[in-house]
């Protein structure tokens, strides 16, 4: 089809702005005002700020609560990269003295951890509160992001939208970033991986960083692309001041994780551009790629230095937001953002003076970012009842759609076809379904599924179910729950939830119960997953039976992690064949992709579980043949 010309929906306006101003939004304190502090890194031990320049920012003309400067007139070098803070007054809550403090730019698209702001000379304050540099470059009068060496993405070869799957075509793979390998001197080592490593299991031609040995990560394999998944779901990749674990503590919103951006010799930092090197391969596989994102709570944001009061809840304060609906919000020792507290202001993303919620703002403008700068394809919303703001939540899946739109007719595409390709999913192990019913999101995780296969592949009904057929029912049908779609259910065995009785990898789930048949009932676990009713999402490992190499308890459980190097073993590599041609048949048949379901077969005698099922018409054979022998439990 011929290209046509279409309107594009504007940017968030502030990032738009920032393309020439530096640029502070809402600071809380603004006598002595806002300065911008401004240099060059210089390496040593420790990094320095060399050719240190001060501005003091002004009250933009673009409306209320931002300050700025043009770049133009901070002296800047054409073609040079910068490092720099913005110094305010201090209004964290916890403290008791507010002095100036240099903090990260909340908006910053790049970070740069070796150059922390200097220690205070305060006791109330630590290394908690050394924020990193943001980074940026400055070129033909404009100010670009950027890695903290210069580099920036290169999207040459990257697809059209509209080769990418459908959403009825997902099949969406949950993969942590903290991997495992033997040790040399023998047990187990738990490290990071990188957006390096990973891009190893999507493109043959790429090579390891963190991993660089290790079978499956070999020059000429690519275990996701093989696997036939249609969908990347990494655990958080925004910036993160935790190293290791899942990332879910989220510092810098609109950055990529600056460890996971680390490669090649003297591990050099390059988030902005190993990210998009990875997501376009993704695209080039015929993969989407779904950013995790953590909105209910955030961990050394700067936005606690710059403004604490708008954004964020202080612990047992009396604040009512500190509750949802009587039930207190867990930050699990994050700063919980507020999303009922409301202000007339400037907003960075409409441009215009209007009421608005900050927090709820600074997301929108979030979102923007991601979708536009990294093109990602779909959302899933971590720990959604702790943002306890519905009609956020409505909104925010609004802005994602919205924006996709744009991009999808900027190619020329029908407008109507858009929604197919883009999806906005929480979860939330409680299954609030109203979030569905009223149209809040597009999907919800289906908790119930993991714990309906669960109860079949070892032989009994759930505890709600009177009996074994119904367990089977529910499982197979999501709309049996109250869902209405296929597509509103996201459907797992095991998700990265992997804490206590039920939760832990199916392989240790079936080893707590006494099954030594493993490999049978893992495959049929998958042959359950796949071709029920729903989104099937596989937890990273699963399909190899991979199993647990640490204690999956409290605050450790982030430590458990992927172990790749099992992915080879004999019984284990037959698990992969089977769940390999699993998601082939999901992917490319449409009688899966239906909500189409009807149970054919039954027979409880002398013992027996038998049940079979058809996916799509009945009166198509060739349907009824081919998955008859997959639904029997």
């Amino acid at each position: 089809m011929q290209a046509v010309n279409v309107p594009v929906q504007q940017a968030a306006d502030l990032l738009v702005h920032k393309k020439t101003h530096f640029a502070l939004w809402r600071p809380a304190v603004t006598d002595p005002a806002p300065r911008l502090i401004i240099g060059s890194f210089q390496p040593g031990e420790p990094p320095t700020l060399t050719q240190e320049q001060t501005f003091t920012l002004s009250p933009s003309a673009k409306g209320p609560d931002l300050w700025d400067i043009a770049a133009k007139d901070c002296l800047l070098e054409n073609g040079k990269v910068y490092h720099y803070w913005f110094e305010v007054t201090d209004t964290n809550l916890y403290k008791e003295s507010h002095p100036r403090i240099l903090c990260t730019d909340p908006f910053a698209m790049s970070v740069d951890w070796r150059l922390l702001a200097p220690r205070l000379d305060d006791p109330g304050f630590g290394e908690e509160d050394r924020y990193p540099a943001s980074v940026v470059l400055y070129k033909d009068g404009e100010l670009l992001p950027c890695d903290p060496d210069g580099q920036q993405p290169d999207w040459r070869g990257e697809p059209p939208l509209k080769e990418l799957p459908v959403n009825t075509q997902l099949v969406i793979y949950e993969l942590p970033t903290a991997w495992a390998r033997t040790r040399k001197e023998g047990g187990v080592m738990v490290a990071g991986g990188t957006f390096r490593d990973v891009l190893a299991l999507v493109d043959p031609a790429a090579v390891p960083f963190s991993f660089f040995g290790l079978a499956v990560l070999q020059e000429g394999r690519a275990h996701l692309r093989d696997l036939g998944i249609t969908a990347l779901e990494l655990l958080p990749p925004a910036d993160s001041y935790v190293k290791g674990g899942w990332g879910y503590a989220t510092t810098n919103y609109l950055a990529a994780d600056y460890d996971l951006g680390r490669y090649g010799r003297g591990s050099k930092p390059a988030p902005i551009t190993e990210l998009a090197r990875l997501i376009r391969a993704c695209h080039q596989m015929g993969i989407r790629f779904f950013d995790d994102v953590v909105m209910a709570f955030s961990a050394r944001n700067p936005y606690r230095s710059i403004n604490f009061p708008d954004f964020f809840v202080k612990a047992d304060s009396g604040d009512p937001e500190e509750y949802s609906e009587g039930v207190r919000r867990d930050g699990f020792g994050s700063d919980l953002f507020k999303y009922h507290h409301e202000i007339e202001s400037y907003d960075p993303y409409s441009g215009e003076k209007q009421t608005l919620n900050p927090a709820s703002s600074f997301m929108f403008t979030y979102l923007d970012h991601w979708m536009r700068f990294y093109r990602i394809d779909g959302v899933r919303i971590d720990s959604i009842v702790n943002i306890a703001s519905w009609d956020f939540v409505q909104r925010f899946k609004g802005v994602g759609h919205s924006t996709y739109q744009a991009r999808w007719s900027e190619q020329g595409n029908e407008p109507e076809q858009a929604g197919a390709r883009f999806l906005v999913a929480g979860e939330e192990l409680a299954m609030p379904l109203d979030l569905i019913h009223q149209q809040r999101i597009d999907s919800l995780w289906n908790e119930y599924f993991k714990r309906y296969v669960r109860a079949l592949i070892t032989g009994r009904n759930h505890p709600d179910e009177q009996n074994f057929e119904n367990t089977v029912k529910k499982m197979v049908d999501c709309r049996l729950l109250g869902f209405g779609d296929g597509s509103q259910a996201i459907n797992y065995v095991t998700s990265h939830d992997v804490e206590g009785y039920g939760n832990e990898r199916l392989y240790d789930f079936l080893e707590s119960n006494g099954i030594i048949e493993k490999e049978q009932r893992i495959k049929l676990a998958f042959s359950c997953l796949i071709t029920s009713v729903g989104v099937p999402m596989i937890f990273a490992g699963e399909e190899f039976a991979d199993q647990h190499d640490v204690p999956a308890e409290g605050p450790d459980k982030q430590l458990d992690a992927v172990n790749f190097e099992r992915r080879d073993d004999p019984w284990r590599a037959r698990i992969v064949d089977h769940v390999t041609r699993l998601v082939h048949l999901r992917t490319y048949y449409e009688a899966l992709w239906t909500n189409d379901t009807t149970f054919i077969h039954s027979d409880f005698s002398e013992g027996k579980r038998v049940m079979a099922w058809v996916r799509g018409q009945v009166d198509s054979r060739i349907w009824w043949l081919s998955l008859r022998t997959l639904a029997i439990i």
